[in-house]
């Protein structure tokens, strides 16, 4: 398990599987084809078990291969090193802005965009500046553009098998949500009624 930023956690599973070899690669390194043929096969799939698959690592290829009849390819086992993302109902995570538009903002998280929509991200009527790529609280004047980085909440998880779909919902309107600069504002904020409080006395 490899963690990567707030509640993002990428797996690393172990899978086993079987490559062909065609007879005009027979002189190039086993480990070299095997790993050409199984970054095509599996990095950019979606699982509905295993989440996003971002990457193949450590893999070990058995040098003696099978000949099936009809076929003048070698098939050879092989154990490999599954780099994967899970996105979880209800995790916190982190991630980075990466496009404004006037239904919300899409969160790039671990490998993927997430939904934050307008309604989502906080208790305040939001305008949308096309221009500028902003999106403004009118009442908090906060602001969220691209390249802001923001803690928020997973909502929703659709995850369908096969290559580049799913959809992931969140939130940043609960507590200690939001822009990375807006949490820190509010703490320094809580800090100081904390110490206001703490420095009255009794008559």
């Amino acid at each position: 398990m490899v963690k990567g930023g707030v509640g993002v956690t990428f797996n690393l599973v172990i899978v086993e599987d079987t490559v062909r070899i065609p007879p005009e690669r027979f002189n190039e390194p086993l480990e070299k084809v095997a790993l050409e043929q199984l970054k095509a096969k599996y990095v950019g799939v979606i699982d509905e078990e295993l989440g996003y698959l971002i990457a193949v690592t450590d893999v070990n290829v058995s040098p003696i291969g099978k000949i099936i009849p009809g076929d003048a390819a070698t098939h050879h086992k092989v154990t490999f090193s599954l780099l994967t993302f899970l996105p979880k109902v209800q995790e916190i995570v982190e991630g980075e802005v990466v496009e404004i538009a006037d239904f919300g903002a899409f969160v790039r998280v671990g490998p993927v965009d997430t939904l934050l929509h307008i309604s989502q991200i906080m208790d305040d009527f939001i305008t949308y500046d096309e221009k500028q790529g902003v999106l403004m609280g009118k009442e908090t004047k906060r602001k969220i553009t691209v390249g802001d980085k923001i803690r928020v909440r997973i909502t929703a998880v659709s995850i369908s098998r096969g290559a580049g779909f799913g959809k992931i919902g969140v939130t940043a309107r609960q507590p200690f949500l939001g822009k990375i600069e807006w949490i820190n504002e509010d703490l320094e904020k809580l800090r100081g009624e904390a110490e206001g409080k703490g420095g009255e006395t009794k008559a």
